[in-house]
Order: C-alpha cells, then sequence, then structure tokens
C-alpha cells in the first residue's frame, strides 16, 4: 500500500496533457504569444475605451487573450497538481502564474475604463451583444464596487501572492506531511493523507480503522498553527477586499460572484442542519447496528451499510456502467464519455504527492481533465460519473458560448455533476430486483452522493459560516477556535447519535474548499437541484432530457435562479430542498426496511 513515485505509476492511468501542449516549447510559445498579444492591446487600446464600438473591438482581442492564457496556466497547474514533490514542476506554474499577474495587471485598465464610461455607453454596447455581452453585463453589476485603476492594476498585480494560503496549505498538506506507520491489528500499516481519506476511513476492520483514524490525527495536529495561519490569511484577505470595495459584509462579497441572495445561502445550511440531521442519526445508529459497533464514533461514518457486498471495479469496467447509466442523456453524451477513457483524459494513479479527492478543469478550446485516485470500488465510479458531469456541462457551454459567457455561477456548477451520480443510481437499481443488491445501490447514493454533498460539504459550510461571521466583526481565528467551531458544528448536527472522538475537530484542515469563498454549500445547493431535474427525466423523459441539456448549454448567461427554472425548479422556494431533504430519508427508511428483510 505504499504509494509508488509519480514517474512510476503505468501511463495508462495518467492523463494526456498533449492535447493541450505536447511540449514546454509549445507552451512557452504561448506564453510569448500572450505577451505579444497584452502589448497589442495596451498600445490599441488604453485610453481608447470611451465608444461601444472601441469596447467590442477591444474585447474581442481580449478574449483571445484568456483563451490562450486559460490553456497555458491550465497545462501548467494540472502537471503540478499530481505531483507536489517535483519541484520543477511547482515552479513552473508558479512562474505562468506570475507571468499571467503581470499581464492582467496591465490589461486592468480594460475594466477600469469600461466601467467608468457613462452608463448609457456600457448599455449601447451589451445591445450590441457579440461575444462580449455577458461580460459587459457583470461590468454593469460591479460598478459601484470598483477602485480607482491604479488601486486595481497592483491588486490584479498581487494576484499570486494574495492566492498564497491556498499554495501553502496545499504545500503542507501534500508535499510536507509524512505519515509514519501505525500498529493495530498485530500487523504494521501505512499511512498517507490520501490512503486514509480513500482507504482507511473506509476500512471494515475496526481496530485498523479506528488507529488509523488516531494516527492521522496526530499528524494533522502537528501542523494545525500553520493551517490555521495560511486560512486566517486567506479570511482576512477577503474581509479587507470586502469593506475597500464596498460591501456590507464578507457574505455579500462572496456571494456576488454567485449572484445568489444571502438568503438563498443561509437556507441552504439552516434547513439542512435543522431538518436532515435526524435522518443522518438515523443512519449512523443503522451503521453501529450491521457493524456490532460497541459505539458509533466519528471514525465509523464512512463505513460501508453491507461491507459484504463490496464488488471490485477496474477502470475499464468502469466505462459500461457509466455509459450505459447515462444513456437517458443521449448518443452524443455517451460518446464523450468513450472519448474521455480513449483518449486519456482522466488521471486515474494513485502516486506520492499528488491532489486528494477529485476535480475536472475544462480549458475553453480543449477538452476536459479529470483528476481523481482509483481504489476500484462503486464509489470511484460515482466519483468518476460526477466528474463527467462537470466535463458534459462545460463541452456543452464551451461550444455554445463565448470565453466570456462560461462562467457558470458557483452555486449551480454542482447540479450538472450530481444530476451524473442519480442516473447512475437510478439506473444500477433498474438492473437488479434483489434486495441485498438494492439496498448495495441506495447506501452508495445516501452514503456516497448525499452524504458527500449535504453532509461532508454541508457541515464544512455550516462551520465556514461562524468563521466568517467572526472575521466580518472583525475578529480573528486560530487553531484553538478553528477546532472549538468545527467540534461545535459536529456536535450541533450528530447530536449523541456519533461520539466525537479526539481528532474530529480538526476536520476544517481536511479540505480545500474554504479557500475558494463560500463554495462548500453550493454542493447541497446543486444537488438540490439536479434531485428535482432527476425526479422530472424519471417522470417525463425526453421532454425533461432536453431542457437540461438547454442548461447546460447557457453557461454562465444565466443566474442560477434562471437556470433552475429551465430545469423546471424553482429555487425562489424552499420546497425543493425541503423535498429533497425528505428523498434522502426515503431512501435511509427503504435501506433500514431492507436491512431488517435481508436480516
Amino acid at each position: 500500500m505504499q504509494l509508488p513515485k509519480r514517474k512510476d505509476v503505468p501511463v495508462e492511468l495518467t492523463w494526456d496533457l498533449s492535447a493541450i501542449y505536447n511540449s514546454e516549447d509549445a507552451m512557452q510559445a504561448d506564453l510569448e504569444k500572450v505577451r505579444k498579444l497584452a502589448d497589442e492591446i495596451e498600445r490599441t487600446y488604453k485610453g481608447r475605451l470611451t465608444t461601444a464600438e472601441a469596447i467590442l473591438a477591444c474585447l474581442d482581442k481580449y478574449g483571445e487573450w484568456m483563451k490562450t492564457l486559460d490553456l497555458m496556466r491550465s497545462w501548467c497547474n494540472l502537471a503540478a497538481s499530481v505531483d507536489y514533490g517535483d519541484g520543477a514542476l511547482q515552479e513552473r506554474d508558479a512562474a505562468t502564474a506570475r507571468a499571467a499577474a503581470a499581464m492582467g495587471s496591465r490589461l486592468s485598465f480594460i475594466d477600469s475604463e469600461i466601467i467608468a464610461q457613462d452608463e448609457a455607453v456600457l448599455r449601447e454596447a451589451v445591445a450590441q451583444g457579440g461575444p462580449g455581452k455577458p461580460y459587459l453585463e457583470d461590468l454593469l453589476r460591479q460598478k459601484p464596487y470598483q477602485l480607482q485603476p491604479e488601486t486595481e492594476r497592483v491588486l490584479s498585480a498581487l494576484r499570486p501572492a494574495l492566492g498564497a494560503p491556498y499554495q501553502i496549505y496545499n504545500m503542507a498538506k501534500l508535499a510536507d506531511m509524512k505519515f509514519p506507520s501505525f500498529r493495530a491489528a498485530g500487523e504494521e500499516h501505512p499511512l498517507g493523507y490520501s490512503l486514509y481519506e480513500d482507504h482507511y476511513s473506509h476500512e471494515g476492520d475496526t481496530e485498523v480503522r479506528r488507529a488509523a483514524f488516531d494516527a492521522f490525527s496526530a499528524k494533522l495536529r502537528e501542523y494545525e498553527n500553520v493551517t490555521a495561519a495560511a486560512y486566517q490569511a486567506c479570511v482576512q484577505e477577503e474581509k479587507i477586499m470586502a469593506d475597500q470595495r464596498g460591501y456590507q459584509s464578507v457574505f455579500d462579497y462572496l456571494l456576488f460572484g454567485q449572484k445568489v441572495s444571502r438568503e438563498l445561502y443561509d437556507r441552504q445550511i439552516d434547513l439542512i442542519m435543522e431538518k436532515l440531521a435526524p435522518h443522518m442519526r438515523r443512519y449512523a445508529k443503522l451503521l453501529q447496528k450491521v457493524h456490532g459497533l460497541d459505539k458509533m464514533t466519528y471514525a465509523d461514518l464512512k463505513l460501508p451499510v453491507d461491507p459484504g457486498y463490496v464488488p471490485p471495479v477496474s477502470v475499464e469496467g468502469s466505462k459500461k456502467y457509466i455509459v450505459e447509466g447515462l444513456s437517458v442523456m443521449g448518443a452524443d453524451y455517451q460518446e464523450m464519455v468513450r472519448t474521455a477513457y480513449r483518449e486519456r483524459w482522466v488521471d486515474f494513479a494513485q502516486n506520492q504527492g499528488k491532489s486528494t479527492g477529485g476535480f475536472c478543469a475544462s480549458p475553453y478550446g480543449s477538452h476536459s481533465f479529470i483528476l481523481l485516485t482509483w481504489h476500484g470500488q462503486m464509489s470511484d465510479v460515482f466519483t468518476l460519473a460526477h466528474e463527467l458531469g462537470h466535463a458534459g456541462h462545460f463541452k456543452a457551454c464551451n461550444s455554445a458560448q463565448s470565453v466570456f459567457g462560461t462562467g457558470v455561477s458557483s452555486y449551480f456548477v454542482e447540479a450538472p455533476s450530481t444530476m451524473n451520480e442519480l442516473l447512475l443510481g437510478h439506473y444500477l437499481l433498474k438492473t437488479n430486483p434483489d434486495k441485498r443488491f438494492r439496498r448495495w445501490v441506495l447506501s452508495n447514493m445516501v452514503g456516497n452522493t448525499y452524504y458527500h454533498n449535504f453532509v461532508t460539504h454541508l457541515l464544512e459550510a455550516a462551520y465556514q459560516r461562524e468563521v466568517y461571521k467572526i472575521v466580518d466583526a472583525g475578529g480573528g481565528v486560530q487553531a484553538e477556535r478553528l477546532n472549538q467551531l468545527m467540534g461545535e458544528t459536529l456536535k450541533k448536527f450528530w447530536g449523541g447519535a456519533v461520539e466525537l472522538t479526539e481528532g474530529a475537530e480538526l476536520t476544517w484542515m481536511r479540505q480545500p474548499h474554504y479557500y475558494m469563498g463560500l463554495y462548500s454549500y453550493t454542493y447541497s445547493a446543486g444537488l438540490t437541484v439536479a434531485t428535482q431535474a432527476c425526479k422530472r427525466i424519471e417522470q417525463e423523459g425526453a421532454p425533461a432530457v432536453e431542457d437540461w441539456k438547454r442548461v447546460l448549454s447557457a453557461g454562465g448567461t444565466k443566474t442560477p435562479l434562471e437556470l433552475a427554472k429551465m430545469a423546471g425548479v424553482d429555487i425562489s422556494t424552499d420546497a425543493p430542498l425541503l423535498d429533497t431533504i425528505e428523498t434522502i430519508g426515503g431512501y435511509i427508511d427503504e435501506i433500514c426496511r431492507l436491512t431488517e428483510e435481508i436480516g
């Protein structure tokens, strides 16, 4: 189980970044191209963006610069993300980030000059349409919060430094933390970050699982102060920016780009904390019962309901599940999935220094690239279906929209990905009437899809909200306070159903989402939309599928409320969320009933 170094993993399990560039020289050629293009834009348009015609002409060139820069930055960043121990890859990524920031600083005049024009000029440019229309509409919204041009230029130049907290977090987590082995059940066991998250947290042997949690937590605690310092720097920078730009609160600042209200944000957290908690406590007690545990601890929450029914799945075997499971989306969508396997869009490998979890990057002008770590379990299949949901989403919107129209609100962006998980789960339920198989599928949906999005990430969001309340009031947060806030959040949700053993309070150290603004809550928001839209597909078939495809193509040209409405879901009320919570409760009811019947 000792993870290999990146150079030693089979190439067929790695992604093929040559779809973007086949050499360092090719990337460097594009770097030179964007530098020259930045020079041209600055020379031609700086001080001249006073008419709708000039603005639109400038945005045409700016869009070209953005597309090329996106490819260049993606290539460097993706290579770095699979091996944080490779100093050369890290420096190349950092160097291109510095170059991008320097160019962005010089081109910050575009926003400043456009926003400085009379609103009538901007509206004339919007009325003329064209690729830059979504960008101009966003600038109109941003107008009240824009700073002086020189200030904006300096802030743009400082972007790499302002992003340092996230980089520090990743380096501490993925490069510096060296986990010693631990002893349990009479044997020595190797330990690593991804080994714990992806293996030991699901381990069936209680002694090994709990010992792994203790050893993992002990190593995290050694880094709690530096991690807290990085997080403190991140949230304080966000608070400073909110104040300087004139937002009423840091929440308003962070929600502005999502194009949703504070009401939608608070509702998502408050209702789930109140209404879902009783269902999940019952699920935790079920796990305790079926596993014969003396007590239910925090280290036991990711156990499968039926540990004896976990058929292994190979990478190749997963393709059949996903292609058939997503057949309702049509032949073109299925072919995208096949192409992703055939052309190595996915990095499946397990290796030292690789980023944990999973993500999908979709640079404009190329296909998507998916990172995950394959362990041969059905949970991996659901994860891959999830990330392919992002790939399908951005394939659709990148094809239908200009580079300016692909900035989908994070409130909605997890809907297409979680939709795929639901479609896969519903497909599996139809393939086999056996009760044990049905319970296994339902427990995958509850224990992976809904648990991941409605519990793991939602609890992050509830904790994160408390942090921002402190910061918004002028306070600060250190490791001890962060531990307290996380512990209180977990206690509120799990009540007396789960014993929060020492180390549970360190959960705030285990996810990168805190460095991405108010992102954690959007997983449950997206899954709420997906659950309701999926019900429409189940009931109505083709018309609902076509509506969903139009949603995917709309990209960032619509707000989350508009996108949801296109899919037949009204998120202006709490009805979709309440129904989704009851759906989860219904799945848990059926799992409990099937468990009694199976015995």
